[in-house]
């Protein structure tokens, strides 16, 4: 095989789950005794193994340096493979199980924070109401790590927004809507006070603030807002991407800050946090419910992102 190119049929007669097993544990350990540990092998059985499977492929997959062994070139495309097969085959066996016991299934979902407010709420009952026993898990993050969870396919469906080029060929994108954004900050706020015109950007820039990290897309949009005004970001600041921690922050002092009004309506209806009437504008930014293309949705994904789409268009036509 080492003298052409590897078919299909060639690689599935012969390729085994343990071979892919000690791919994926070679490549996060980067080290033979440890792999070995791992799968509970000895070193010369994982070794003859690793050699075995190098044959077979026509190439290497990992350097033999004096201290580790880092994956080649093509070794990192094999690996980035070994690891997809093996969380399919663990999404498998968690479905195959549960529906074995009567269930619907396992759903996993990566959502930004402000989807986790309203939208993926709504769209969880409904689709509940059709499968009450499907499980359906939920991961909040940032739309870039949750692309690259999406990518090795360790969750089936992303909330969020692209952040690369490259997220244009691998996913499917289906806009949900804008994400509006709202300048905060507690009911009693110096700057809460009427005012004659909106707080100049200047100005906002001497107060403390609460941010999202450095290459978030609100803090992208929020440093352009600063840089086309001719003034320099806030130096006073705060970053996370927790929401506990940015209404506590806003509570307990005299910061301010950017944030989803989807995120903070609630609070704003209670009167425990005021919009802040400022020359600082920030454009509402798109997200959308997005899935690999190379994958196709299960029925119950299928389900669930069409439960999306509708709560989406319903919500923006009662807006």
């Amino acid at each position: 095989m080492a003298n052409g190119d590897i078919t299909s049929s060639q690689l599935c007669g012969w390729l085994k789950a343990r071979h892919l097993v000690l791919i994926d544990t070679l490549a996060r350990t980067r080290n033979m005794r440890a792999a070995a540990q791992q799968m509970n092998l000895t070193q010369p059985a994982l070794s003859k193994m690793l050699r075995d499977i190098e044959t077979m492929l026509g190439f290497g997959l990992f350097e033999r340096l004096p201290r580790s062994m880092p994956p080649t070139e093509l070794g990192e495309h094999v690996a980035a493979y070994a690891r997809g097969v093996l969380n399919d085959t663990d999404k498998f066996v968690a479905q195959i199980n549960k529906l074995r016991r009567g269930g619907h299934g396992h759903l996993k979902i990566g959502a930004i924070f402000a989807a986790t407010f309203h939208l993926l709420p709504a769209a969880i009952a409904r689709v509940k109401d059709q499968r009450p026993l499907l499980s359906v898990e939920i991961l909040e993050q940032t739309s870039d790590k949750l692309l690259d969870m999406l990518e090795r396919k360790e969750i089936d469906i992303v909330i969020g927004r692209f952040r690369e080029a490259r997220h244009r060929q691998l996913f499917d994108f289906t806009a949900l809507g804008p994400e509006p954004f709202a300048l905060v900050g507690k009911a009693r706020h110096p700057l809460a006070r009427k005012r004659a015109r909106p707080i100049p950007i200047a100005e906002l820039r001497d107060w403390p603030w609460v941010l999202y990290p450095a290459g978030t897309p609100i803090r992208e949009r929020m440093d352009e807002a600063f840089h086309d005004a001719g003034v320099e970001p806030p130096a006073n600041t705060v970053e996370t991407i927790s929401m506990p921690t940015f209404l506590q922050l806003l509570q307990s002092g005299s910061s301010i800050a950017m944030l989803p009004v989807p995120m903070i309506q609630a609070h704003l209806d209670t009167g425990r946090l005021r919009i802040l009437d400022s020359d600082l504008k920030v454009q509402p930014l798109e997200y959308g419910v997005i899935h690999r293309k190379d994958a196709p949705l299960s029925a119950t994904a299928r389900l669930f992102v069409d439960a999306l789409i509708a709560q989406g268009a319903e919500r923006h036509a009662h807006a």
